[in-house]
């Protein structure tokens, strides 16, 4: 029930369109019910007269059945074409809803949960939705109809016949929901499985320079066919399910035209019923039968939509672990003082990553993170913008908690550059102007410049709206690293993070970009994750951690002269180098 009010809301908008398309079908399901009845009285009637009368009535009734078929026609018409807008426009609303929400999701749940899984919800699932909201409401209004108007002229016609379809219909109906429910498991499981294959694929594309790189395309193949193979064997068991379902009712619907044959010829032979009449009670069982049929191949239809509506829900129904407080603060006239009060975090069940830091970083000062890979230099960065919540303690802006600001003000005065950088597919522009939406030409250049990568741009056949490729493949690592740094450069932060902004480049590529990082860090408060440790000795403090908490904190000489885990990295850096 909570899954079927979550559904109708969709409705809502396209009110008019339902209605219309259910009175269209009640004007479908009443000329199709109209025609046997229409012959029944011809025959006892018309046709009995003289053939003078025939003639001059018959243009008359052809006039009146034609009027009756033109207005079937628009009202097919429009159960078929708008009752399919009005599903595609629910499908729309659902398709915004699910990616809206799955924005607002926090890194977590992208941490647990596979792309290709979430490609499948948005569009096969959803497909599958919009197909049941369409056809479902009219394909049950027009079976009623014309099962209850069939039924009713069926038991005028002949009442101990009729009694008799009824218990037949009866365990047709229980054989029906007997088999409902082993589809519904089948074809739930045909979704996670479908959306195995498209995790897959995701995942192999996505990859597919490595790919190449090692030669694994056989096993890649052979990875593949594994999930192919586990939808194929779900996909048998689907439709083994349904030939069996579809099988049964069509044993009942044999069994339907065999007691009306036999148990009709008993009733003729004792005079209760005219063999007239029994032709016209073959004709609205086949009416009677016809929403049978229609809602045998709906079954499918709506194990699927369920199905996935269902599956479109959990996400729904998944709460971000990070919003605003109730009454949170904007951010405003940032100075970029920060403090990390007895700060602990651990990933769920995990060990912690860290464990009661206490540091401070006032505003305009660069502080150096280094460390062992996994010691938490990431994830102390990623507490600051809150892409994850505290364990313990608290992180303070300008002396306010961070979880009592909005998210949109706290991030926005934060500019990150990572090392693994992502572009867009798109223009060298549009991924610039990522940095502030609403900038001009003339600022998205001097961004650039800042950035180091303006006369590079300029020197390309299309210059800025050069199309850069899916993930920037058409650019050098140095230069989507200097486009990141641009789109901060037009954020403009008085925050900034630097997380290994140039430890996997080329000694060129990292002078250009280092030029353009003091550059950018200038009067901001910056915290910067270092690989290399000759682009931090200017910091204003360098921390050691560790996955035992600070190991060290000072300058670059005083760590140096203590000769402790810092003076390690650097000479394990810089051994035999200095000398030369």
């Amino acid at each position: 029930m909570r899954i079927f009010k979550k559904f109708i809301k969709y409705y809502k908008p396209y009110r008019f369109l339902f209605y219309m398309d259910l009175f269209c079908a009640l004007l479908v399901s009443a000329v199709d019910l109209s025609f046997p009845l229409i012959l029944n009285i011809l025959n006892r009637g018309l046709f009995l007269g003289e053939a003078q009368n025939i003639i001059k009535t018959i243009g008359y009734v052809g006039i009146g059945l034609l009027a009756m078929y033109v207005v079937r026609y628009f009202a097919q018409y429009f159960i078929t074409s708008w009752g399919h807008i009005m599903g595609a426009r629910m499908e729309s609303d659902m398709r915004r809803d699910l990616f809206s929400h799955l924005q607002k999701l926090s890194f977590s749940y992208y941490d647990k949960n596979n792309t290709g899984d979430m490609m499948s919800r948005i569009v096969s699932d959803l497909f599958d939705i919009s197909e049941l909201a369409h056809h479902g409401p009219e394909n049950i209004f027009m079976s009623v109809l014309k099962l209850s108007g069939a039924f009713f002229i069926l038991l005028l016609l002949n009442v101990k016949l009729t009694l008799i379809l009824i218990a037949v219909t009866v365990g047709m109906i229980l054989f029906s929901f007997y088999r409902n429910k082993r589809m519904r498991a089948v074809f739930l499981d045909n979704r996670m499985k479908i959306s195995g294959v498209n995790s897959r694929v995701q995942d192999s594309l996505a990859g597919i320079r490595v790919v190449k790189s090692f030669v694994n395309e056989a096993y890649e193949n052979e990875k593949f066919e594994e999930s192919n193979q586990h939808f194929l064997h779900s996909k048998n068991k689907s439709y083994r399910a349904m030939g069996g379902y579809m099988a049964g009712n069509s044993f009942f619907q044999g069994l339907f035209y065999t007691i009306i044959i036999v148990v009709g010829g008993i009733l003729i032979a004792k005079d209760e019923l005219v063999s007239t009449d029994l032709a016209l009670y073959v004709l609205y069982v086949n009416i009677y039968m016809n929403p049978i049929e229609l809602l045998l191949n709906f079954t499918e239809q709506f194990q699927k939509g369920y199905a996935g509506f269902r599956r479109f829900t959990e996400i729904l129904d998944t709460e971000p672990d990070i919003t605003d407080a109730p009454h949170a603060a904007v951010l405003k006239n940032v100075k970029g003082d920060i403090e990390y009060r007895n700060v602990s975090f651990s990933y769920e069940d995990s060990v912690k990553v860290l464990n009661h830091i206490n540091v401070q970083i006032k505003a305009g000062e660069t502080m150096a993170l280094v460390g062992p890979s996994g010691g938490g230099k990431t994830t102390f960065c990623s507490l600051l913008p809150r892409f994850y919540e505290v364990t313990d303690g608290a992180v303070l802006i300008d002396g306010q908690d961070i979880r009592s600001l909005t998210l949109n003000s706290l991030r926005s005065a934060i500019g990150i550059v990572q090392q693994e950088v992502y572009i867009f597919a798109g223009s060298i522009k549009e991924n610039i102007a990522y940095g502030r939406l609403e900038a001009t030409d003339a600022e998205i250049e001097e961004a650039a410049a800042n950035a180091n990568i303006h006369e590079f741009i300029c020197a390309l056949p299309d210059g800025y709206d050069t199309y850069v490729g899916e993930r920037g493949t058409r650019l050098s690592g140095g230069q989507k690293q200097r486009i990141a740094i641009a789109r901060v450069f037009l954020k403009n932060p008085k925050i900034l993070i630097l997380d290994e902004a140039t430890s996997a480049l080329d000694n060129e590529s990292e002078r250009y970009i280092q030029q353009s990082l003091e550059r950018l860090s200038e009067n901001r408060t910056t915290i910067v994750i270092a690989h290399r440790l000759s682009t931090i000795r200017n910091a204003d403090e360098i921390v050691v951690l560790t996955d035992e908490g600070i190991a060290e904190r000072g300058k670059h000489e005083e760590l140096l002269k203590n000769n402790g885990t810092y003076a390690r990295y650097y000479n394990m850096q810089f051994e035999g180098i200095e000398g030369k």
